[in-house]
């Protein structure tokens, strides 16, 4: 079993910045894949970005955001810059067993953080 605990979420102006904390415990996390997804309301959960042996970003936010990872805190982040209202939604992290592939899709995950909820003002 693995616990997934975020925070860092909050309300932030359209260009302003947030860092996501993911922390993990209860199974080995330096050979997992972290991943971020989000949903927006009304929305499916969509991919974010990824870090296996290395990392992996939607279009939507690439060059805008950085995952990262502290593997002796067991701790996963994403540094968010330039936000836009569009990035408003609740921020998930989520833990697959290895570094295989499906690191896109949210089906392979085994499993999540309760979500944290980022909105971005106009």
């Amino acid at each position: 079993q693995v616990q997934l605990v975020e925070s860092g979420g909050g309300l932030v102006q359209a260009g302003g910045s947030l860092r996501l904390s993911c922390a993990a415990s209860g199974r080995v996390f330096s050979t997992a894949t972290m991943g971020w997804f989000r949903q927006a309301p009304g929305k499916e959960r969509e991919f974010v970005a990824a870090f296996t042996w290395t990392t992996y970003y939607a279009d939507s936010i690439k060059g805008r955001f950085t995952i990262s990872r502290d593997n002796a805190r067991n701790t996963v982040y994403l540094q968010m810059n330039s936000l836009k209202p569009e990035d408003t939604a609740v921020y998930y992290c989520a833990f697959k067993v290895g570094f295989g592939s499906g690191y896109l899709n949210g089906a392979s995950y085994n499993y999540w953080g309760q979500g944290t909820q980022v909105t971005v003002s106009s």
